[in-house]
């Protein structure tokens, strides 16, 4: 069975890209497969240094999110918007887990995953800048993001107290984006395109 890790690049209280995330896990697992949702909040990591790690090797947390990554098919990630780019946590984390431990093959935790990107913003084009700089950076690094995307703009009054879209439409597409995610990875694995991790 397909497995989808999903997270945020957000470690915001009552974050708006986490609310966004877990509506995408909704469809998922409507699917039928295994999904993980986690908060980067509780993944802390130190800003990524060379030095650091080559004097402490990879910090723990690090390590467990890297691990995570490797132990899924597919990503659910829904990031803000920082000054046009995509949040400075996600990159750090991302930048973390793309380094090689022992003899691994490179690019291990990203290398053949697919993926799904959204993003919430109190903007009009709700976070739309940042996942070009997000799709280009995972494709750089060997994940296959798929077209389907959506943005949520005016995101602080788009929620529901519940955490689910007002808009009811907007709603269902996350929802699909999800279960699409989930279609297509059982496609790629009933085919042998993609191996168990």
């Amino acid at each position: 069975m397909p497995k989808i890790l999903a997270f945020s690049g957000s470690a915001r209280k009552d974050s708006y890209n986490q609310q966004l995330v877990r509506i995408a896990v909704s469809g998922a697992e409507k699917s039928g497969v295994d999904v993980t949702l986690i908060n980067l909040a509780d993944f802390p990591m130190p800003i990524f240094n060379q030095d650091l790690e080559l004097a402490e090797g990879m910090p723990q947390k690090a390590g467990q999110f890297k691990q995570l990554l490797i132990d899924h098919d597919g990503f659910l990630i829904a990031s803000p918007e920082y000054n046009s780019a995509f949040s400075p946590l996600l990159k750090n984390a991302i930048d973390w887990a793309s380094r090689r431990q022992n003899n691994e093959p490179p690019l291990l935790a990203f290398r053949g995953k697919i993926a799904v990107i959204m993003a919430a913003s109190p903007s009009i084009l709700g976070g739309l800048r940042g996942l070009v700089f997000l799709r280009m950076l995972l494709g750089n690094i060997g994940v296959t993001v798929l077209s389907a995307q959506q943005t949520i703009s005016h995101a602080d009054s788009a929620f529901n107290a519940d955490g689910s879209l007002i808009d009811e439409q907007k709603q269902e597409i996350i929802i699909n984006l999800g279960s699409g995610l989930a279609d297509t990875l059982r496609k790629l694995k009933k085919n042998n395109i993609i191996d168990e991790p």
